[in-house]
């Protein structure tokens, strides 16, 4: 177990780190313009579920790994900018379909695609792996053993965070767009705003460097 007075400090760093808006705020932004409320809530909970293996492989010593090399980090970083740019391209050629009614439940495949497309965008965001890997060991307690589990503990507590504030972010979104949607030549213009904000979030993350 992490003790409490690092928990409560690894706490109150992540909340600052979460409510500053960053790639996963822009992401999930772009997603709820253009998909609506359950679109996205779904690639919220995908992004947030893409934290898990950055945790468990952090928690292992694979994720230092990974942030050490300069090979390794640049073709996640790649692999993720080139998806976040699909996705935006995707937004933008299908926003006439969009404008067409937008907040009813999706179908199960495109349901799971929203989740799968989440998953992707958070297990390749070069900067949660980096977040990861240079902050969760600063909060461990190396004197109470276990220091995977305390490390895995940690991580649960950013994804729970990330989940609530992100899943915030995505309904103040799609009630800007169920306002927008009275007029389908806008609910258009604004899907693909949200796909020209994940092209422009995609290119960002290819020529940064690292959090959130």
């Amino acid at each position: 177990m992490v003790p409490l007075e690092n928990l409560l400090a690894f706490t109150l760093a992540a909340l600052v780190l979460i409510v500053i808006p960053g790639p996963s705020v822009l992401f999930t932004i772009g997603r709820a313009l253009a998909l609506g409320r359950i679109g996205g809530l779904l690639s919220v909970l995908g992004n947030a579920l893409g934290l898990l293996p950055i945790i468990g492989l952090v928690a292992l010593g694979v994720g230092g790994i990974v942030a050490r090399s300069a090979v390794l980090f640049t073709a996640v970083k790649i692999v993720g900018a080139l998806y976040l740019a699909y996705l935006g391209i995707q937004a933008i050629r299908h926003r006439n379909r969009a404008a067409g009614g937008a907040d009813s439940a999706p179908a199960a495949g495109s349901a799971w695609r929203q989740l799968g497309a989440g998953f992707v965008v958070g297990v390749t965001n070069p900067k949660s792996i980096a977040f990861f890997v240079a902050v969760l060991p600063q909060f461990v307690d190396l004197d109470a053993g276990a220091v995977p589990l305390q490390m895995v503990e940690l991580g649960l507590v950013f994804f729970a965070l990330a989940l609530i504030s992100d899943g915030a972010w995505a309904l103040a979104a799609a009630a800007a767009r169920t306002w927008f949607g009275r007029s389908p030549k806008r609910l258009a213009t604004l899907s693909a705003t949200g796909g020209g904000m994940m092209i422009g979030l995609g290119g960002v993350l290819l020529l940064s460097g690292s959090t959130h």
